[in-house]
């Protein structure tokens, strides 16, 4: 085996892993810019436009998309632009129903076994949202709530139910950001993670699922239903993290 051949496959070996590598940051990005809701249900993800804002080629953008649309967070057509999904009324329904189930069981599991360390994390997560919501930071405020929700999936007894409830998270914020009544600012209950927090660490299981019941029961509550589209600017959305 040559020297020049082992270089040879040693570079193609590094191009191959930022290759791997600028995929998984594109599909990062917009999956958190969805999960904040920056990036609307029904946003048009051109591949031309995609590779120019992450500076990459349009194979690295497809792949991206590819990975996004089998995670359900865009929808490809054959010959059509992907979109961010825009779920319909009945599959939002479906959705709230699930997660009612998944994570109230989750949360009944959590009680009384967190540790100090998840409490304490729990706690400040809680009280920042509601120094974001104070200040009328609503990027912030989504970002903490989605923290608190996603470590009770990660610190879930139950393995299976932990990664349903992390994958019903992201669906949740893509209805939520289509859905949410346009006079509302806010979906943000102040009652409700606080009173979570005391029955999780009072050991109190079926409160915690009570709790998450009518918490989620009230976000689907606060939503219209029907139907959006959006066509913001991509660039502006991802400018932080261009060029990858």
């Amino acid at each position: 085996m040559s020297r020049a051949w082992q270089e040879d496959a040693a570079a193609a070996s590094r191009a191959g892993r930022d290759r791997r590598s600028a995929d998984r940051i594109i599909v990062e990005q917009v999956r958190q810019a969805v999960l904040a809701q920056r990036l609307p249900p029904g946003t048009r993800l051109p591949e031309t436009t995609l590779g120019e804002v992450f500076g990459v080629s349009r194979s690295v953008v497809r792949k991206a998309l590819t990975r996004l649309a089998a995670e359900h967070v865009v929808s490809q057509r054959p010959n059509q632009v992907a979109r961010v999904r825009a779920p319909s009324v009945a599959e939002t329904r479906d959705t709230f129903a699930a997660r009612r189930l998944v994570e109230g069981e989750v949360v009944a599991l959590l009680a009384g076994r967190l540790d100090a360390e998840a409490l304490n994390t729990l706690e400040a997560r809680v009280s920042h949202e509601a120094e974001a919501y104070a200040a009328s930071d609503e990027t912030a405020r989504i970002e903490h709530s989605l923290a608190i929700h996603h470590l009770l999936a990660e610190r879930s007894p139950n393995r299976v139910l932990g990664t349903m409830l992390t994958d019903l998270i992201l669906r949740t914020s893509i209805v939520i950001a289509l859905y949410k009544h346009p006079r509302v600012a806010s979906c943000y209950l102040p009652d409700d993670h606080p009173a979570l927090l005391a029955h999780l660490r009072n050991g109190e299981a079926e409160a915690a699922r009570q709790g998450i019941h009518g918490h989620l029961h009230a976000l689907e509550e606060r939503l219209e239903l029907g139907s959006r589209d959006a066509s913001p600017d991509l660039m502006s959305i991802f400018a932080r993290h261009a060029a990858v």
